[in-house]
């Protein structure tokens, strides 16, 4: 089956997007949880102040709304995109956290986990050079 460059072109900028996104929110996730505090008890009543904080947090609706975009870019690309393309080529997202993790939540990332993060990164690239659909259209 033949694919055109406009599959390609759409398939690589809602992949790109899900790449931005899913991490991003992850982190603005995990930025706003660490802003408000570990849970430390499950206790019904405990547990309404901390929920009253995360609704109140700026990060965690970023979190919340990054994740959506990447979902919403997710959905769109499996319309038109083999699950086994769109599904390791989205793994570059793994620089990305990488990125995130070191800059913005400044964790140690070992040259280990950047080898690591390299051998996914040369899968992709195996993946990239496959079309993007590889069934007929329904």
């Amino acid at each position: 089956m033949k694919t055109s460059a406009g599959l390609h072109f759409k398939t690589f900028l809602l992949i790109l997007l899900m790449v931005i996104f899913g991490p991003l929110g992850n982190v603005f996730l995990g930025k706003g949880m660490r802003g408000i505090g570990a849970v430390t008890s499950r206790a019904p009543a405990a547990l309404l102040p901390m929920l009253g904080q995360i609704l109140r947090s700026d990060a965690i609706w970023l979190g919340i709304a990054s994740l959506i975009a990447f979902f919403l870019a997710y959905m769109l690309v499996l319309s038109w995109a083999d699950y086994s393309y769109v599904q390791p080529a989205s793994s570059f997202a793994y620089v990305v956290v990488a990125l995130l993790g070191h800059l913005v939540l400044h964790e140690t990332v070992t040259l280990t986990r950047w080898l690591g993060v390299l051998v996914i990164c040369m899968g992709v690239l195996v993946v990239g050079q496959t079309p993007p659909r590889t069934t007929e259209h329904a």
